[in-house]
């Protein structure tokens, strides 16, 4: 998979325009970013899936707390019917410091996320399912015909990516350096063993966020406000691998969960962006895709992109070519 994430922090036709752009630069799979304090990604989604004829299509990722789980099932498979076939489900957690606006940051964990999407695929398999777990549903069905729907969690603690490893087609890891990735993978082959042989084939994924320019300075302050928001949300051993201080990020979070964004940004260290982020010239980036590859089967290039979006969609799409290539 060579995929892209939009977040719809732009409008919605612009976020469509950066999606057929990416189509253009050779990417497989657009996956749009789900925060309540940005615009519905399913809208931009949909339009993608009228406009494009290949293009895979999902969140990316979305969780299952501001969204009743059976609802959630029901408006990817609405996306899946309108791109015929070519929807994506992506899931996961959530990020906790806007969750936590909306009192749902406790409901966080591995439990919800397996149970979203083991019941998201008895209602496209045509069942009606009864359930009462981390949400409840009685008697609920789909009145309408789904097909297979890919099944990627977002997610980077040891427990979801073994969970990921044996129940879903893929993982999102959000992670961007290869130290990062190379644990992941030893995470993924522990639930491997457990993996059904039924379910098939497993994608690692690097979620990774990329911000790239003919301009490094640039490119590196483009970067600022997604590594903001990993370093808010990394665990306590991620950001101990990376020798991190754990106040810092503390502290932004605490900024973007007041949204106090612009305190938050100015916290991040040189040392964030280069443990969570690909920031530089394409020479650069190509340099740090390359070593995570060497754990990761796919991509994902991820906010910001780049100081100026367009262009760095083209810039990252011949990064990836020459990477895949070699």
């Amino acid at each position: 998979m060579r995929a892209i994430e939009l977040t719809p922090e732009h409008p919605t036709e612009h976020l469509v325009e950066l999606g057929l752009e990416a189509d253009r630069a050779g990417f497989d799979t657009v996956f749009a970013s789900h925060h309540y304090n940005n615009r519905d990604p399913f809208a931009a989604l949909a339009v993608l899936a009228e406009r494009t004829d290949e293009l895979r299509l999902g969140p990316g990722v979305t969780n299952p707390y501001e969204t009743h789980p059976v609802t959630l099932a029901s408006r990817v498979a609405t996306l899946d019917e309108l791109a015929d076939g070519r929807a994506v489900f992506g899931v996961g957690p959530g990020d906790p410091s806007t969750l936590r606006n909306l009192g749902l940051d406790d409901e966080r964990g591995l439990r919800s996320v397996l149970e979203s999407f083991q019941i998201a695929r008895r209602l496209w398999d045509g069942e009606r399912v009864d359930h009462d777990g981390t949400f409840v549903a009685r008697d609920a069905g789909l009145n309408y015909a789904v097909g297979d729907i890919p099944v990627y969690v977002g997610g980077e603690g040891p427990e979801m990516c073994r969970m990921a490893a044996k129940h879903a087609d893929g993982l999102l890891y959000n992670g961007s350096h290869p130290d990062d990735l190379e644990w992941a993978a030893e995470r993924v082959a522990e639930g491997l063993d457990d993996r059904p042989v039924e379910r098939g084939e497993f994608d690692l994924t690097a979620y990774a966020s990329v911000s790239i320019a003919e301009d490094a300075a640039a490119a590196r302050e483009a970067a600022r406000p997604p590594v903001a928001f990993i370093a808010a949300g990394a665990p306590p051993p991620v950001v101990e691998r990376h020798g991190l201080d754990p106040d810092r990020a503390d502290a932004i979070g605490d900024a973007i969960a007041a949204g106090e964004f612009d305190a938050a940004f100015d916290r991040v260290s040189d040392a964030m962006i280069d443990a969570f982020s690909m920031a530089g010239t394409p020479d650069t980036v190509e340099s740090q895709l390359g070593a995570v590859l060497e754990h990761a089967d796919s991509i994902v290039i991820g906010a910001p992109l780049g100081p100026d979006p367009e262009t760095a969609i083209r810039l990252a799409g011949a990064v990836c070519d020459r990477c895949f290539r070699a």
